[in-house]
């Protein structure tokens, strides 16, 4: 059987080939909606199949969007990962994955791969973006949109959250219930990133903290930002003789490392100890008890994520457009924190 082209399609639609273009590639040309009905008639009729390679080796680009993640394995990274394939397949793309497991290296590594691809543009989520990574997105001219975070190596366009406004919420509320002070599990000790979102969950803190008239000298712990290590760093702080009255955890995944760690010392929450967290991932709701968290809505920024890698405005004449976009925080109320 002869190969079903884009002519046999275009033939039997009545129309030009450029308008089976159009339909097929959703661009850049709008198409009325009855011609578009009558290509996909025919697409389906003729059982057409477009040659992908082909396309990318004519217009040099994939339908394929990179993406760069820390770690799939935390939940808040497979969440953002889910919706920014969902926004993706809404514009007719496919997304690549790489996990850097934060070792700079290895999103080089990703990046060289990817770009080599011919992909249609990159959505870096970057703890630590190394001067090695920024000088190959510049030596290709990539497409990027920094997700989540925004560091300092690269000066692109980002979708964030209001992180430091977030963990101000979060703080404030707890210190509403009456508690003397709000103690706060941060990251691990070393320089501050610019752009990292644990740091400006941090500094969150210590402004509610300053605003309230409360020092927080002594009452910052360290712990890296998975449940596992956070449940050993909580065994030891919950053992201490300075057991804190609240402690507010900068992601949901160490909140639900303490909240075991308080469970196997016999520590009532909230009862004895309030918990907050950050980031509203969907095991926050099944918690025991139900964790007080910070959410954002990370659909709708994988959706701004995946229209600007795809948008040709995003590169106006070497310049940039609408270089940071900020998605608000808002205050997940549950039992954690002492609320009914």
């Amino acid at each position: 059987m002869a190969k079903v082209t884009r002519d046999d399609v275009a033939r039997l639609a009545g129309t030009s080939t450029a308008v089976v273009s159009y339909v097929i590639n959703n661009g850049p040309r709008p198409v009325a909606p009855a011609t578009r009905e009558r290509v996909l008639a025919a697409i389906k009729e003729l059982g057409y199949r477009p040659d992908r390679v082909a396309q990318a080796m004519a217009s040099r680009r994939t339908d394929l969007i990179g993406l760069i993640i820390p770690d799939a394995r935390q939940p808040f990274f497979g969440e953002m990962a889910h919706a920014v394939e969902q926004a993706a397949s809404e514009r007719g793309k496919m997304v690549l994955v790489g996990n850097t497991d934060y070792v700079g290296e290895r999103e080089v590594h990703y990046l060289r791969a990817f770009l080599g691809m011919r992909v249609s543009g990159l959505i870096l989520v970057s703890h630590a973006l190394n001067d090695l990574a920024a000088a190959e997105i510049e030596a290709w001219d990539a497409r990027v949109v920094l997700l989540h975070e925004r560091p300092e190596a690269i000066d692109d366009v980002a979708v964030v959250t209001d992180d430091l406004g977030g963990a101000q919420l979060a703080v404030r509320h707890l210190l509403e219930h009456g508690y003397e002070y709000v103690a706060c599990m941060g990251g691990i000790a070393e320089t501050p990133a610019v752009g990292d979102p644990v740091s400006d969950h941090v500094e969150g803190w210590r402004r509610a903290m300053d605003e309230a008239g409360i020092s927080t000298e002594g009452r910052l712990f360290e712990a890296l930002y998975n449940r596992y290590d956070a449940y050993q760093a909580a065994l030891k702080i919950l053992s201490g003789p300075e057991r804190p009255p609240a402690i507010f955890c900068s992601t949901d995944d160490q909140a639900i490392g303490l909240l075991r760690a308080a469970r196997e010392l016999r520590i009532d929450v909230p009862g004895e100890l309030a918990v907050a967290g950050f980031d509203d991932i969907k095991e926050a709701a099944l918690t025991d008890p139900p964790l007080t968290t910070i959410a954002s809505d990370r659909s709708a920024m994988a959706r701004a994520a995946v229209d600007l890698v795809l948008d040709d405005g995003v590169r106006v004449a070497g310049a940039r457009r609408e270089r940071l976009k900020v998605f608000p925080s808002r205050l997940v109320v549950r039992h954690s924190c002492g609320c009914a």
